[in-house]
Formats: structure tokens, C-alpha cells, sequence
């Protein structure tokens, strides 16, 4: 996400810390490339030029001129007004008599339906909703089927009618049997079309005068650039949008619709859907895009997601374990399988501060080998031979490496690695050696 766009703004901000003092003519230099850079990024003409104009305004200020530490100023206030080109963080209006209607409108392609059911998920997860998925995309062949697959996989129920029904009347008849089944949610996917047209917005029109829905988010592809902020401008004059979710920002290396599309169209975004499986849908909050298009790491995310994702007990037991050095191989497989439902190791290590050159260097496809070379190996491993490695000796290696279809050298790496790790342990229950650690993280 944004890496053409963290590699060339570092570069920029790497060369002005080396000036020390900073002249007006520094600063013009910087924010020339930073200006080139965004446009590169496909950021908006206007929304890159009115940036600049405000970062230059503060920037040739007194706070940066009379700064002892000039560069980061500079560094600081670009990451406030590029939060403040982002737009406040605006939460689901989830207010009103139940059920509540959330409508899903956009063009084809751009992953409404996939949208709808990471919706409903979420809803569910994180505020106890119980969501009713609608089946209203009558348009597209196979579109009521794809959401009724997906609204399995989640145990969501799914409303649907005939294709030959009005998309319309479906809708009505829908808000009926949530009230009948309790349900706190509905979730509209409507038909798209390729293009923006007057049977398409006719539609959603009528949709909209017989639910009266509380949120009408505009599903569209992040990857589509200014395409995207214009189809999100000619939606919100057609039909009032109330929100936007950006898809597929994990394949948008560029970033442009994302910066741009809430200054253009003063609509805020309110989620971005960051991989294909349905739990990877994130609430958007415009200072931690800032931070990652920054290269500044979202450790509030990466704790986020360990939440939702990491059994808490099973922390809280290998954390006693390491602490009182009985920590063995079936825990850290343990933990590892923990670990991967987090999603890709490098996606983890971008959103860390300072990772994220580490986290280009690592190519994700051998990360993930990685990972299954290691469970392989120690699932190669009698259980009495995972919780006492000492008694490995040449034979058992050979037979785990065949049973793993590693070597005996991978095997042996990964148990330096342990071995290394079970050290750092040992060290830390040194009650000195783990304050120091803690004071380091603040704790």
C-alpha cells in the first residue's frame, strides 16, 4: 500500500535532514518534489497544489526556521495536513429505530458484494449487530449466489427473491423480514453498472425512497486512481452518498484515490478493504493512513488486529511459559499459527515503525514459505521431542527432515533459532534486564 509513494517521500525527507538549518530556498526544493511525487501518486491536481500551499505556509514559518531539529518539522507538519486532506474519521451512523439499512452502491467490478458480507462480519464482530445480507444485485449473473456462498461461510443469513423480481420491491420486502426475524442490520448489495447511467440511478432511487436507509456507502476500486474520485463525485450528486469504502488498497501502490477522494468530493471514507479474505475490512482512521503513507509504521492496527485475531489466553500461557523457561517447540508452533491468522508477515512488519524498509526487502512468497518449512519441520516432531528438543540427536534430525521434506540444515537452523530465542528469555526474567525492556516500550 503507497510503497511508490513512503519510497520517494522518504528519499525527500532523508535529503533535507542532512541540511541542519533549513533556508526558504530548502524547503521550495522539498516540497517541489514532494508535490511531483503525489501527482506520480495520482493524488488530484488541485488537492496536491492546495497541500502544498498549506505545508509551505507553515513550513517557512518561524516553528521551522528557529527549529532546532528543522527537517522533522517540516516532517511533522506534512503529516497534519496530509490528515487533514484525509478528512476527520466518520463512524457508521448506526443511530435510528431498528433494523438500520446500510446500502451498498457502485459500478461493476468494484466488489460490493464482497464488501457486503465483510460488513456484516465486522458488524457483527465488533458491535453485536445481527445483520440480514440482501440479495439485490439482479442485474449481474451469479451475484445472488456469490452472496449467499459468502453469507454461509460467515453463518449470515441472506434475503433473496426471484431475479426477476424489481430490485426495488426485493428491498421492501427484505426490511419486512428483518423486523419479523429481529434483526438489527440490513445490508442492501445493489446492482451496478459499468458506467453511471440514468436506469442505474433510477433505480437506487427508488431502492432509496422505500428503505429510507441510513448509510448509503459507494463500494469502489481504490486501484482505478482519479476514475475512482470521479465515479465517487458523480454518485454523491446523483444520489447523496453518505460514505465510501475503497477496495483492493492492498494491490494500490500508488495511493491517489485514497488522499484524494475526500477533498474532492468532501464525502468521508469510512473503510478500506485491505485483502481478499472477509476479515480483512479496517475501519479508516485518517492519522494512521497518514502515518503508513509515511512510512511512519500503524502499530494502533497491528494491536487491533492481534486482538481480534490472537486467542488471550493462549498469550497469556506462553508469556508464563517464557517467563519461567518451560517455553518448547509446541508452543511456538503454537503461537506461530496465532500469529498467521494476523495475515502476511510483511503486511505485519509494515505497519510497525522503522519495519517498514525491513518489510520491503522481505518478499511475502518466502516469508510464507518460511512459515511452512517451520510447521512442517516441528510437525515432523514426536510431541516428547517438541517439548524437550535437547534430545535431538543426528538420527531423529534425519527423519524429521524426511518426514518435513526439509534437510537436516533447515532443521538444524530452525533449532539455533530457538535456542537464540529461549536465551533472550532467559535473559529477561532477569527482573533488571525486563525493566529495562519495559522502560524501552514505555511500560
Amino acid at each position: 500500500m503507497f510503497e511508490n509513494l513512503q519510497d520517494k517521500l522518504q528519499n525527500i525527507f532523508d535529503n533535507l535532514s542532512r541540511h541542519g538549518r533549513l533556508s526558504e530556498s530548502d524547503v521550495d526544493t522539498a516540497l517541489r518534489q514532494v508535490r511531483l511525487a503525489l501527482l506520480e501518486a495520482d493524488v488530484n491536481f488541485k488537492v496536491a497544489k492546495d497541500f502544498i500551499k498549506r505545508v509551505k505556509a507553515r513550513a517557512i514559518g518561524a516553528e521551522v526556521m528557529k527549529s532546532l531539529t528543522p527537517a522533522q518539522q517540516v516532517i511533522k507538519i506534512v503529516n497534519e495536513e496530509l490528515v487533514a486532506t484525509l478528512g476527520d474519521a466518520a463512524p457508521l451512523n448506526l443511530g435510528g429505530g431498528s433494523p438500520r439499512v446500510i446500502m451498498l452502491v457502485g459500478l461493476q467490478g468494484a466488489g460490493k458484494t464482497t464488501v457486503a458480507a465483510k460488513l456484516a462480519l465486522h458488524l457483527r464482530k465488533k458491535s453485536g449487530q445481527r445483520p440480514l445480507l440482501v440479495a439485490a444485485d439482479t442485474r449481474r449473473p451469479a451475484a445472488i449466489d456469490q452472496l449467499k456462498v459468502l453469507g454461509k461461510q460467515i453463518d449470515i443469513p441472506v434475503y433473496a427473491e426471484d431475479p426477476g423480481v424489481p430490485p426495488p420491491t426485493i428491498c421492501a420486502n427484505a426490511l419486512k423480514a428483518a423486523r419479523e426475524g429481529a434483526h438489527s442490520i440490513v445490508i442492501l448489495d445493489t446492482s451496478g453498472r459499468l458506467h453511471i447511467d440514468d436506469d442505474l440511478m433510477d433505480e437506487l432511487s427508488q431502492i432509496q425512497a422505500k428503505t429510507n436507509p441510513q448509510e448509503i456507502l459507494l463500494v469502489v476500486d481504490s486501484m482505478t486512481g482519479q476514475d475512482a474520485v470521479k465515479v465517487a463525485d458523480g454518485f454523491n450528486k446523483q444520489v447523496g452518498i453518505t460514505g465510501l469504502i475503497l477496495t483492493k488498497i492492498d494491490g494500490d501502490a500508488r495511493g491517489g484515490a485514497a488522499i484524494s477522494v475526500r477533498a474532492v468530493t468532501g464525502v468521508p471514507i469510512k473503510f478500506l478493504g485491505t485483502g481478499e479474505k472477509l476479515n480483512e475490512l479496517e475501519v479508516f482512521y485518517p492519522d494512521r493512513m497518514a502515518s503508513r503513507i509515511l512510512g511512519m509504521g500503524d502499530m494502533l492496527t497491528l494491536i487491533e488486529q492481534a486482538e481480534d485475531n490472537i486467542d488471550e489466553e493462549a498469550a497469556a500461557e506462553a508469556v508464563e511459559k517464557m517467563m519461567d523457561g518451560s517455553f518448547n517447540l509446541d508452543d511456538f508452533l503454537k503461537q506461530l499459527q496465532q500469529v498467521k491468522k494476523m495475515g502476511p508477515l510483511t503486511k505485519m512488519l509494515e505497519m510497525v515503525p522503522g519495519m517498514n524498509q525491513l518489510a520491503k526487502q522481505i518478499s511475502p512468497e518466502v516469508a510464507d514459505r518460511q512459515m511452512k518449512i517451520t510447521e512442517a519441520i516441528i510437525n515432523s516432531m514426536t510431541m516428547k521431542e517438541r517439548r524437550y528438543p535437547k534430545i535431538l540427536n543426528a538420527s531423529r534430525k534425519r527423519r524429521i527432515a524426511r518426514g518435513s521434506g526439509t534437510n537436516v540444515q533447515d532443521v538444524n537452523q530452525l533449532l539455533s533459532q530457538f535456542r537464540q530465542m529461549q536465551k533472550m528469555m532467559r535473559q529477561l526474567r532477569d527482573p533488571n534486564k525486563r525493566r529495562g525492556l519495559l522502560n524501552m516500550f514505555g511500560g
